[in-house]
């Protein structure tokens, strides 16, 4: 019989506090403003110029096909869709598509490749340190740390001057122990926007495969930035310079199925029967963690990319986004000399020299939501707010 001490204690209630994740308390000031003027730049998501979210043309007429079409829901299994991830490999891969050392499952967006790729990291090299560049997306640590693995910083960008501090990148990565992982975002920097040169992702690639680190490519936004093919020049060269490679790839922006969670991992060793074993562990971490990602958004992705007519207005639609999104850099980066860094950098993000009491202020003063860093969504922005934003940012760096 139970003791009235034993009986009274309660595990689940004596955990302790979970620090909450900053944007997503951003997310909830921003929806208890009652200020009509508010603008939101904290939410990653790409909007049009009226400041809406709209499902792709291209997505709806996947969508009738697949109703019209699917004959079950059953089971996928761990790997899920596997033409999906086919499909994939021509757009991410390029010449390097039919190459059998790379094979790649579908995930549960972008998110679930990460994980699931830093799983097979720590099983295969659990004294690994990850080094991460700073800043970079604020989930990237605590997914590196869950697996157990440590994390190293690198220095990344220098926000009062707008630019990549790449000398000391490479003198941090140049110092990394091999078996170390390198992890590296492939276009469209969350949260700066700024991208590596193609002569700065060969130097990077140079010191990776010299010193024998493993790179972990996350590339989330792919066609945002240049182009699909320009986009994914670093991947290819760390596929083409490299042994082993992982990558954490993510449709939810560039077929805009952020709620259907929709991405992809592929993995790169020295030969065909390593990748096959590889992908053996890489199916039961997933079995493991959720067992059968979901079909819908990934369904209708391999829809669009299995018929040329609607891969062309895919192809269309994403131009349109990328267009937006480069516009709206150069009108921002015109408003003052001291913004004409935004005009030079690539896809949804860019981080403001603003300090956390600026940022505040603007949020007080002006209904404007953005993270504490500076961090704000380029394309967060409608075409109507685009001059009250400047205005407000310019005053805050005037004092």
């Amino acid at each position: 019989m139970l003791s009235d001490t034993q009986a009274r204690h309660s595990p689940l209630a004596d955990l302790p506090e979970v620090e909450s994740d900053s944007l997503l308390q951003l997310i909830t000031l921003c929806a208890a403003d009652p200020r009509p003027e508010k603008i939101d730049v904290g939410v990653g998501v790409f909007r049009d110029g009226a400041g809406n979210t709209p499902i792709l043309k291209v997505i709806k007429r996947a969508e009738e096909i697949l109703r019209e079409t699917q004959e079950t829901k059953a089971y996928l299994g761990m790997q899920g869709d596997k033409r999906y991830a086919e499909l994939l490999r021509p757009i991410l891969l390029g010449p390097l598509a039919d190459d059998a050392r790379i094979a790649g499952l579908q995930t549960p967006g972008g998110c679930g490749a990460l994980r699931l790729g830093f799983e097979l990291l720590a099983l295969a090299i659990p004294s690994a340190r990850v080094h991460v560049g700073t800043p970079t997306w604020p989930n990237h640590p605590p997914i590196i740390r869950a697996v157990g693995l440590e994390v190293a910083e690198y220095p990344y960008y220098e926000r009062g001057q707008g630019s990549i501090r790449f000398d000391a990148m490479v003198d941090a990565l140049s110092a990394a122990n091999a078996g170390d992982v390198a992890l590296l975002h492939g276009c469209c920097h969350n949260p700066t926007g700024a991208d590596l040169d193609e002569d700065q992702w060969r130097e990077v690639a140079r010191i990776v495969a010299k010193r024998g680190l493993i790179p972990f490519v996350d590339i989330a936004y792919q066609g945002f930035g240049r182009g699909l093919d320009e986009d994914a020049f670093g991947v290819r060269l760390m596929l083409e310079t490299c042994d082993e490679v992982v990558i954490a790839q993510s449709c939810d922006k560039n077929f805009s199925v952020y709620r259907d969670r929709v991405g992809s991992l592929f993995v790169k060793t020295g030969s065909e029967s390593a990748t096959a074993l590889a992908m053996k562990h890489v199916s039961m971490r997933a079995r493991e963690m959720w067992s059968m990602p979901p079909d819908h958004g990934a369904a209708c992705v391999r829809i669009i990319l299995d018929d040329a007519a609607l891969k062309a207005d895919w192809l269309v639609e994403l131009t349109a986004m990328r267009d937006r999104i480069n516009a709206v850099r150069q009108r921002l980066a015109a408003a003052d000399p001291r913004l004409a860094f935004i005009g030079r950098q690539w896809g949804m993000f860019s981080m403001l020299p603003l300090s956390r009491e600026q940022v505040l202020k603007l949020r007080e003063d002006h209904a404007i939501y953005m993270a504490d860093s500076g961090r704000f969504n380029v394309v967060g922005l409608s075409d109507d707010q685009i001059d009250r934003f400047t205005a407000a940012v310019v005053e805050a760096l005037n004092g």
